[in-house]
């Protein structure tokens, strides 16, 4: 499969992945979620509790997202860089960027 051809598949699971959140998010809205879980808490703050039911409903999809997207891009050996593998390297791996950071920034000052 050629890189052109990987990419176009990524970008279509991607989308396959979207269409899902919005399903997922008509399908609970349709069930009534929404309407019960701002019935819990006291009308003045109903557009507040709202906001969270709206977190708490989507959480689970966004986490399948996210792992389903993950797999594709492992199967179809698309590489890029994670946000959150900037948080978690090891600290010995930073240290390495850091000194390659300063590095370059002492020849760039020095030139």
């Amino acid at each position: 499969m050629t890189e052109q051809q990987s990419r176009t598949l990524h970008h279509l699971a991607t989308a396959v992945g979207f269409l899902f959140l919005i399903l997922w998010f008509y399908i609970g809205r349709r069930i009534g979620f929404l309407d019960w879980f701002v019935t819990l808490g006291p009308r003045s703050h109903a557009g507040a509790i709202l906001t969270i039911g709206i977190m708490l409903m989507m959480l689970p999809a966004f986490l399948i997202w996210k792992y389903c997207n993950r797999w594709v891009e492992k199967r179809l050996k698309i590489t890029g860089r994670f946000l959150e593998d900037e948080v978690y390297l090891k600290p010995e791996n930073k240290a390495d960027t850091q000194d390659t950071d300063k590095e370059s920034r002492q020849k760039q000052a020095d030139d």
